[in-house]
């Protein structure tokens, strides 16, 4: 059976929640260029303030402004872009500590609070007059995927400004307090596990199964219970994190291996935020089983996608339904990133290796063979389409995503080395499933799982040409 049994209760330990900085160790000039996610911003009057805003597209050739239509009139600038921009500078104020960063999220952050209605919810668009879309399917207030992403920003939010703008924290954290009944909702159904083919669903996640939206809920949590050494926080933590252990299938040898499932049976690569969040809630809590549940999706999956080939969706329950385009770096964050939390959290370099070589993949290593970030202006492009097409529109979310992934990654102890390998092979052998990158000083790294064992390795160089020899 494809499923497992449901995690234990988690023992959360309420010592070292602070989250200590990585160090700024990237040996190479910062590539992170906010001018373009500059030009998509502007600020305006809303809710009687001074926010930030986020335009949502910018279009080739010309890159202007662009409003968003997929699903019917959605709007000019949304929660969901406002709320992931204001955690990258966050962040860069953290690791660089730039001011104009802290100065850019607290505008974006206020944003978000206008956007937050009193009981809880969020609305995600405003319209180009900037009022607020309050009908549109994308946009309507909920509690959903534009609320974990402000969760996720005003956890991390209240968590930075509380050392530096206490008054300004307490609005944040006002406001988050605002969103708990929701997450206590969630949980009322709490242990509720229905059977799908074989895999288990539980019931208690956003959108019921949810664990992508969830995970992103999640990282906002994590960050609030850090901050307030909260106890009942940490205890909702522990029962949504058990829901998203539930939707793990797999081993290193056995399929799908190890990954963390999206919404019922399906897996997607975008917002697929479970190993980051494990990794570090498992760290800041002191928890080796969301640490191992990290482990495993890296070691079982994530080393199968360097491999073989990223991908974009599929059914775990249909062997035929892989969809491999379009890919987009949205989903090469949480990959990249959650490898960096897993790096911090066992100081096992071989995942430092691979976040750095799954960031590749912006800088050319994707299979158009393009660059999808351009450093000189900032822009990350919108995905690649097929294996000779990329999309070069450069959107806020791309964007976004692309920024804090070579953020997160080149500031930590030698992973921008690896941006510029790219793969030169892929050898499936009766034990061996590997592939070859190679960088243009000839320097090379070997991603191999044994499929026999289950064993991941991650070579270098001599060891690398050494394990490569074994393989003709």
């Amino acid at each position: 059976m494809a499923g497992h049994s449901a995690p234990s209760v988690l023992g959360f330990a309420l010592v070292g929640l602070a989250m200590s900085l990585i160090p700024a160790a990237c040996a190479q000039e910062s590539t992170v260029n906010f001018r373009h996610l500059r030009e998509l911003t502007e600020t305006i009057a809303f809710a009687g303030d001074s926010v930030d805003i986020v335009h949502v597209y910018s279009n080739y050739p010309d890159y202007q402004w662009f409003d968003a239509a997929d699903a019917g009139v959605e709007g000019t600038a949304c929660v969901d872009d406002a709320a992931r921009a204001a955690v990258l500078y966050l962040r860069h104020y953290e690791l660089e500590g730039d001011n104009r960063s802290l100065g850019e999220a607290r505008r974006l952050l206020k944003f978000v609070l206008g956007m937050q209605t009193a009981d809880g919810m969020f609305y995600n668009f405003v319209h180009r007059d900037h009022t607020i879309n309050t009908t549109g399917r994308t946009s309507s207030k909920s509690f959903g995927w534009w609320a974990a992403r402000a969760t996720w920003a005003l956890g991390t939010g209240y968590r930075v400004f509380l050392a530096v703008d206490p008054p300004f924290a307490a609005k944040l954290g006002e406001a988050l307090d605002r969103c708990l009944p929701h997450v206590s909702a969630l949980l009322q159904r709490d242990g509720e596990i229905s059977t799908t083919d074989g895999y288990r669903i539980p019931h208690w996640l956003l959108y019921e199964s949810g664990a992508d939206a969830t995970s992103e809920l999640l990282l906002g949590l994590t960050e609030y219970a850090s901050a307030r050494n909260d106890r009942a926080i940490l205890q909702m933590i522990q029962r949504l994190a058990n829901g998203l252990m539930v939707m793990q299938d797999g081993s290193a040898t056995q399929q799908p291996y190890g990954l963390h499932r999206s919404w019922e049976t399906m897996w997607h690569m975008w917002g697929n935020s479970q190993t980051e969040f494990l990794a570090d809630a498992g760290k800041r809590f002191h928890d080796s089983t969301m640490i191992s549940s990290a482990k495993r999706e890296a070691e079982g999956f994530y080393s199968r996608l360097l491999i073989d080939g990223f991908e974009k969706e599929f059914d775990v329950t249909r062997k035929d339904s892989v969809v491999r385009f379009e890919q987009i770096a949205y989903a090469v964050r949480p990959m990249a990133v959650g490898l960096i939390r897993l790096f911090e959290a066992t100081k096992n370099r071989q995942y430092l290796i691979m976040a750095g070589l799954t960031a590749s993949w912006l800088f050319g290593d994707n299979a158009a063979g393009v660059p999808m970030y351009d450093p000189t202006t900032g822009r990350g492009y919108d995905g690649v389409r097929d294996s000779t097409t990329i999309n070069r529109n450069s959107g806020a979310e791309s964007t976004i995503e692309a920024l804090m992934t070579i953020l997160e990654v080149q500031h930590t102890d030698g992973g921008s080395h690896y941006f510029n390998f790219k793969k030169q092979r892929i050898a499936h052998t009766e034990e061996w499933r590997s592939a070859l990158y190679v960088n243009p000083n000839g320097e090379e790294v070997s991603v191999a799982i044994n499929t026999r064992s289950g064993k991941l390795v991650v070579l270098e160089n001599q060891e690398s040409r050494a394990f490569q020899n074994t393989l003709r």
